[in-house]
């Protein structure tokens, strides 16, 4: 099990790092880097997935890669993404209690100036639970949903790597 590990935390580490580098360079430029470092995990992640499990198909495996190594590489890379990125944006956002009160405030913004649709469409009760559930946030809130927003796609697009890479001796 272990020759699976050798790519998968090598690209998986670099995933997590170049994502908590981003959150911090968006934080200077943005009130809420929150969205913009979402979009940047979307790039991310797959670039980090296919290295990982090309190079372990190319380096570790002579060339072949069964669906099943593909998934555990891939598995391991995006869960410690999601790991590390979380962590480090937990750490900064209770470092820094300011970055985190114009996050909750960027959020509770967005979501009043949208009451009347969400209301429209979810309901009042649903618009007060969210409310408060947004009044109510804290640091590990917004560092858990970026790691969850991490491993979502990151299996989805595992298959996919996965498949497209797969190569099984003849």
């Amino acid at each position: 099990m272990n020759k699976y590990l050798g790519s998968a935390y090598q690209f998986g580490g670099i995933g997590g790092i170049l994502s908590v580098l981003a959150f911090v360079i968006l934080s200077f430029l943005r009130s809420d880097p929150t969205n913009l470092n979402l979009i940047f995990g979307y790039v991310i992640t797959p670039i980090t997935l296919f290295l990982a499990i090309k190079f372990f198909k190319e380096y570790t495996n002579n060339g072949f890669l069964s669906f099943s190594e593909g998934m555990s590489v891939g598995f391991v890379t995006y869960c410690l993404i999601a790991l590390i990125s979380g962590l480090g944006i937990w750490l900064i956002l209770i470092l820094s209690p300011v970055l985190f009160e114009e996050i909750k405030l960027s959020k509770l913004e967005v979501f009043n100036q949208n009451k009347e649709t969400i209301i429209s469409e979810m309901g009042e009760d649903s618009f007060t639970t969210t409310l408060y559930s947004l009044q109510n946030m804290i640091p590990w809130d917004v560092a858990f949903s970026d790691a969850i927003w991490k491993v979502i796609p990151g299996l989805f697009f595992t298959i996919i790597i996965s498949i497209i890479l797969r190569k099984n001796p003849n």
